[in-house]
């Protein structure tokens, strides 16, 4: 199939960066300088299947190109630079499931491209018989690839974006992440980003030994003042286990530059680069928590056996039924040896385990202590056996983690204490 056409109506010195990148991908670049010329470049071509427009700097043309893009049958999707504040003076969406984006400035011409290609890769992938006009399932995060040609080498496959959040802190977030992280290395040989998106109380980096690293938010600054931008493995460290590590800020006063829109596109950009990117999440409903949702293979909900952290993990099943994630949502049962058995907390969340992780708070203090995860420290432990079963479900993409693994307690031995506290949780968030 021929690839894409992309009409672009930004200042030169842009289009011809981006434009660079575009051609690398495949793409062809037009530049467009009005809306007559982008009608003109329409009725002559059909191959246009995106359009990338500046309303930072021309709102009013914007807006005019724009609905050039939805005259005669077209339902063209845009990527509009704006500033956030002017994005109610336009209905983006647009009419089909491929939806309209956004991106703000300062950008790089790489994450640009990487923005453009993933539109283009849906719309060139909608079949033929979902009638006139791009149309795809726009939730849709694993484009169909057409096998290579003999003789060609295979396209790397993109990254999974995995995301360990409770809207409760203290459950185990940072320790999951740490550790399937590892595991997904070192056990399973995939490359892995981790990504410490907690700028409030967020420790990963400390946790593996890993003493004041370069933060995104410092790399950004940096490029602010000098225009060297970098890519994000650039700015990541490595660390002992082979992952490279990621800090978005070291401080919570200094996170300005840390627009969401700009992370967002930064971590899509990942995917390109790593097999996985896990998230680790500050315990809030924020913007960026928002917007990085949106991009998550799978989200993770950590759930500890205790009233707050189940009520806490209903509450956010209920928000992802709002923000159209609810499918994304699976829990890991982690300190799980309790007594509880996977079925209640099933019951109770009404989303499903994928794995259960038993306490070893003291293997995991050992081996932050030593700057390592308890996957390097403590190869053999059954914890760590745990936690590469839940790697390994992920590989496979398994949807249910329940089961009657070695080690964990059988039904008979839940009754008592944490019956009656599965029967009072029923009555309280049901």
């Amino acid at each position: 199939m021929p690839r894409s056409a992309v009409a672009i109506a930004l200042p030169r010195p842009e289009f011809e960066a981006v434009r660079e990148h575009l051609v690398e991908a495949g793409y062809e670049a037009i530049l467009v300088r009005s809306d007559l010329e982008l009608e003109m470049l329409l009725r002559d071509r059909d191959d246009v299947n995106v359009a990338v427009f500046d309303g930072e700097y021309d709102f009013d043309g914007t807006l005019e190109m724009y609905g050039r893009l939805h005259e005669g049958g077209r339902n063209i999707p845009a990527l509009l630079l704006m500033p956030p504040r002017s994005l109610g003076r336009m209905g983006l969406g647009g009419s089909g499931a491929v939806k309209d984006e956004y991106f703000t400035r300062p950008y790089s011409p790489e994450s640009l491209r990487w923005r453009i290609e993933a539109m283009l890769i849906r719309v060139e992938n909608v079949p033929a018989e979902a009638g006139a006009g791009p149309v795809i399932d726009a939730d849709m995060r694993e484009p169909v690839v057409e096998p290579p040609a003999e003789g060609e080498p295979a396209e790397r496959k993109r990254g999974k974006i995995i995301i360990v959040f409770n809207p409760k802190g203290g459950v185990g977030k940072t320790t999951i992440s740490i550790n399937l992280g590892a595991a997904l290395q070192l056990r399973k040989d995939q490359r892995v980003l981790l990504v410490d998106c907690d700028t409030v109380t967020g420790h990963v980096a400390q946790s593996l030994g890993m003493e004041s690293p370069r933060t995104l938010a410092r790399a950004w600054r940096e490029a602010a003042r000098t225009g060297a931008e970098e890519t994000i493995d650039q700015i990541a460290a490595l660390h002992s286990s082979g992952m490279s590590v990621l800090a978005l800020a070291s401080s919570p006063l200094h996170t300005e530059v840390l627009e969401p829109a700009r992370v967002t596109n930064l971590i899509i950009g990942a995917r390109d680069l790593y097999d996985w990117v896990v998230l680790d999440m500050h315990p809030d409903y924020g913007p960026l928590n928002q917007a990085l949702f949106k991009q998550a293979d799978r989200i993770l909900v950590p759930v500890t056996p205790d009233v707050p952290c189940i009520r806490a993990a209903v509450q956010f099943r209920e928000v992802a039924v709002e923000l159209n994630i609810r499918d994304r949502l699976t829990v890991v049962i982690n300190r799980s040896n309790s007594g509880v058995a996977a079925s209640d907390v099933q019951r109770v969340v009404a989303v499903t385990a994928l794995a259960r992780i038993r306490s070893a708070g003291m293997l995991f203090v050992r081996a932050s202590d030593e700057g390592k995860s308890a996957v390097e420290r403590f190869p053999e432990s059954r914890v760590v056996g745990d936690i590469e079963t839940l790697a390994e479900r992920l590989m496979t993409g398994a949807e249910s983690g329940e089961d009657s693994s070695a080690g964990f307690p059988s039904r008979e031995r839940i009754r008592g204490t944490f019956r009656g506290l599965f029967d009072r949780l029923t009555a309280q968030v049901s």
